[in-house]
């Protein structure tokens, strides 16, 4: 669902982009590819202290991704056109949360069992396509992941040290 509406948010420049290239409208309904970016990263103390609510964890971890890029295969030869690239991939109001933790990035037991979810159904994704109407016409879009946005420290807690591309010795 998030993703559908990234896309649905993103559907003017998706079109402005086929315009732009040239490529007619009615015939690219098939062969869209769309490069995600997935982040996870602790967000350190989120403490409040005021209030009386609930106590809850002093740390949270939050899941997000961009939309970093639209592109399509053309017809006629094997090239795929970007029709859409994220001005600021780095920007925050780029950035779509999509899971909100409370919880310490090293409670490795309690990410796992939230984000596992994510996780399987972004692995679904990877071998299906998404049907989703843009400019009046069903369009097949396919996903690509790319974990860049990862925190380092967290990868390393959750993968162990080569996950992360560190040097150590044994």
């Amino acid at each position: 669902v998030a993703l559908v509406a990234a896309l649905k948010d993103l559907e003017e420049d998706i079109m402005e982009g086929l315009r732009e290239t040239g490529m007619e409208d009615s015939a690219c309904t098939l062969g869209f590819s769309v490069m995600i970016k997935e982040c996870c990263d602790g967000m350190g103390d989120i403490s409040e202290k005021h209030g009386g609510g609930p106590a809850v964890p002093e740390k949270a971890v939050r899941f997000s991704f961009t939309v970093m890029s639209v592109s399509i295969q053309a017809e006629d030869d094997n090239e795929e056109i970007t029709i859409f690239t994220e001005p600021k991939p780095n920007s925050e109001l780029s950035c779509k949360p999509l899971c909100l933790v409370f919880v310490d990035e090293s409670d490795h037991e309690t990410l796992t069992g939230v984000l596992g979810p994510i996780v399987a159904e972004r692995n679904a994704m990877k071998e299906s396509r998404l049907i989703l109407s843009l400019g009046g016409m069903p369009r097949s879009f396919r996903f690509h992941f790319r974990g860049t946005g990862y925190d380092e420290k967290m990868v390393r807690e959750m993968e162990g040290l080569e996950a992360s591309g560190s040097t150590y010795i044994c």
